[in-house]
């Protein structure tokens, strides 16, 4: 499943369900078939972002060889094992986020 950012300040941000669902709950929305972030909640939103790049920033990073094993977990996601940072994923919101609050337009998304 896919989620769908819109605003009328911005063109559309498509992202996997995971991801979308992971970032949607460090700004504090449920995620959800529909949602919107309003202009008044874009700045806390945003700043929950930044909070939790840096957070994951300060933490050492992962190596593969970690666990000790050459195969992932069953319970481990594909994406779990990519070094891929919550910074990279978390961009093109962050850049929709700032946009949207500049120009006063709310983000709606839906799946």
């Amino acid at each position: 499943m896919l989620y769908e950012f819109k605003s009328k300040a911005t063109g559309s941000v498509v992202m996997t369900r995971p991801v979308a669902e992971r970032l949607l709950s460090i700004v504090g929305k449920s995620p959800g078939p529909q949602g919107i972030i309003t202009v008044e909640q874009m700045g806390p939103a945003i700043a929950a972002l930044q909070a939790a790049i840096a957070q994951e920033s300060a933490e050492p990073p992962r190596q593969p060889g970690d666990t000790g094993r050459s195969e992932p977990a069953a319970d481990e996601t594909p994406d779990a094992r990519h070094s891929i940072s919550l910074a990279q994923r978390a961009w093109p919101l962050l850049e929709m986020l700032g946009q949207a609050k500049a120009a006063g337009k709310d983000i709606t998304w839906g799946v």
